[in-house]
């Protein structure tokens, strides 16, 4: 499975620099950087450290939906609360799910928000699912290159695996069925049903391929039933 890791808005050139060094250390190749310009500043070339072809072929986005645009499965990263979320996965639970998902989606993206603040709560409903680092108390965060090396190496098992042919059918299931379940609150007229939103979107991500399909054909039921 493609991985790619997804930096928004870093502010530190070290940061970006120790980030790619984690990934070219770990097999990722794929470096995404979203508004911001700093992994062109010496600073972060110096420490990358053997590192700079990642810095060198990381592609730059005006926003994170941008840089998501070709991804079928994004997993963001958060230091907030795990209990305000249904589905959040620690990294060790991110291994099997990719697993899975690396059977029917063609890649993935890891994304990882700014150094003070994080990502905002517009980012975090692009993702599919969320993860984080579990910390003691007395050390709430990691910095960016810390956390991206955690991340790359308890994924490096993924990137060792010889790619599988994914069909554009496959590709798109989940993104098609998310959309196909807002049409149906809309034609229901229960969109304004925040809480069943909510549900929805945090659920879709978990799912396994067989249960996406399933899941296609009742809603295409339930549309066949709403026309008749």
């Amino acid at each position: 499975m493609q991985l790619a890791i997804v930096l928004v808005s870093p502010a530190r050139a070290e940061n970006v620099g120790a980030a790619a060094r984690a990934m070219k250390t770990m097999g990722f190749t794929d470096l995404r950087i979203v508004d911001s310009e700093v992994h062109l500043q010496e600073a972060a070339r110096r420490v990358a450290h053997g590192s700079g072809d990642i810095l060198d072929n990381a592609k730059h986005y005006a926003t994170l939906a941008d840089a998501l645009a070709d991804i079928p499965f994004t997993i963001a990263t958060t230091a907030r609360s795990r209990a305000k979320f249904h589905y959040y996965a620690t990294p060790e639970q991110l291994v099997p799910l990719l697993e899975e998902k690396s059977t029917w989606l063609s890649g993935a993206a890891l994304v990882f928000g700014r150094e003070d603040s994080g990502l905002t709560n517009d980012e975090l409903a692009l993702a599919d699912i969320l993860t984080g680092v579990p910390m003691a108390a007395d050390y709430p965060s990691l910095n960016l290159g810390q956390a991206v090396m955690v991340f790359c190496y308890q994924l490096s098992a993924l990137m060792q695996r010889a790619p599988q042919t994914i069909s554009q059918v496959d590709n798109n299931q989940l993104n098609a069925l998310r959309l196909r379940a807002h049409n149906l609150l809309k034609k229901l007229d229960v969109v304004d049903d925040m809480k069943m939103v909510d549900w929805l979107d945090q659920r879709l991500g978990l799912l396994e391929q067989r249960d996406t399909a399933m899941l296609h054909r009742l809603l295409h039921d339930i549309e066949k039933k709403l026309i008749e």
